[in-house]
C-alpha cells in the first residue's frame, strides 16, 4: 500500500489570509504543471464526500475558505489550519495540509501533501518526483527543513536518534534552507539541486531512479546531523528559518 509523504517546517512567520493564500494557490498551480491528473481537482477537507464541490484553486477562494475553516480566538498567534484533498482517476490520493500564518514560539509551522493509494505503487511518475514536488513546497513556502519520506524510512530514521516530530531529518530526499545548506557535506550518494533562497535539495533517489535503502538513509542523516544541517531550531523559537 503506498504511503509517502512530502513535507516542511519552519518556525514563528506571522501571515495574513491573503498571503497564506496566495503562496497555497502558487503551489496547487505549480503541482498541477507537475502531473495534472494526480494535482487537477481538489476538495475541500470537512465532508471527505466526493460529489463535494471543487475548490477553484484561486487567491481569493483559498482566502475565503482559510477563514471560514479558523474560528477560533488568537489565530494571529496560533495560526491558521486548513487542508484539502484530491482523488482523481488512477492517481493516489493526496491529501494537502497547511499550518501557517502564526506568531507563537512554541508551534513549528508545517506544510505537507500525503499520497496514499491501494492501486499506485512507489513506481508512479508523480512518486518519482516527490523530490521535485518537495522543491515546489521549498521555494514557495520559504520552509526551513523538508523531506521526502514513506513509513519505514520515518521510523527507522525517528528511532535511531530519538527525534521529535518536528525534528528536521532526511528520508529519500531533503531539503535544506540557506543556512543549513552552507553546512551540508559534500559526497552523500544523491544530487544536489539548488533551489530559490539559497536552498538545497539532496536527492537520495537520483530523480526517482533509485531506491535508497535504510542503511543509506540513516547515514546521510548521521552525516547531515555531524555537520550541523539538521540542528533543531532552538525553542521557544526566534526565528523561521535555521
Amino acid at each position: 500500500m503506498l504511503y509517502v509523504v512530502v513535507n516542511g517546517l519552519w518556525g514563528p512567520r506571522g501571515e495574513c489570509v491573503p498571503d497564506i493564500a496566495e503562496r497555497w494557490s502558487g503551489t496547487l498551480a505549480a503541482l498541477r504543471n507537475i502531473d495534472g491528473p494526480t494535482f487537477g481537482a481538489w476538495h475541500e477537507s470537512e465532508d471527505g464526500i466526493a460529489s463535494d464541490p471543487l475548490l477553484e484553486p484561486s487567491v481569493p477562494a483559498l482566502a475565503e475558505y482559510i477563514e471560514r475553516t479558523n474560528t477560533g480566538p488568537d489565530l494571529d498567534v496560533v495560526g491558521y489550519t486548513s487542508s484539502l484533498w484530491a482523488r482523481n482517476p488512477g492517481a493516489a490520493h493526496v491529501s494537502f495540509a497547511i499550518h501557517a500564518g502564526g506568531t507563537s514560539l512554541h508551534a513549528p509551522h508545517s506544510v505537507s501533501l500525503t499520497f496514499r493509494s491501494r492501486e499506485v505503487d512507489e513506481s508512479a511518475e508523480v512518486i518519482r518526483r516527490a523530490p521535485e514536488i518537495l522543491r515546489v513546497l521549498a521555494e514557495h513556502w520559504e520552509i526551513d527543513a523538508g523531506q521526502v519520506y514513506g513509513k519505514p524510512q520515518y521510523r527507522a530514521v525517528a528511532e535511531r536518534f530519538d527525534l521529535a516530530n518536528s525534528d528536521p531529518r532526511c528520508g529519500r530526499a531533503v531539503f535544506l534552507s540557506a543556512g543549513r545548506a552552507a553546512l551540508a557535506p559534500d559526497g552523500l550518494p544523491g544530487t544536489y539541486v539548488r533551489t530559490a533562497h539559497d536552498g538545497l535539495v539532496i536527492d537520495l533517489t537520483r530523480g526517482g531512479t533509485e531506491s535508497p535503502s535504510i542503511e543509506t538513509v540513516i547515514e546521510a542523516n548521521m552525516r547531515l546531523r555531524a555537520a550541523g544541517a539538521l540542528t533543531p531550531l532552538p525553542e521557544p523559537f526566534d526565528r523561521a528559518r535555521f
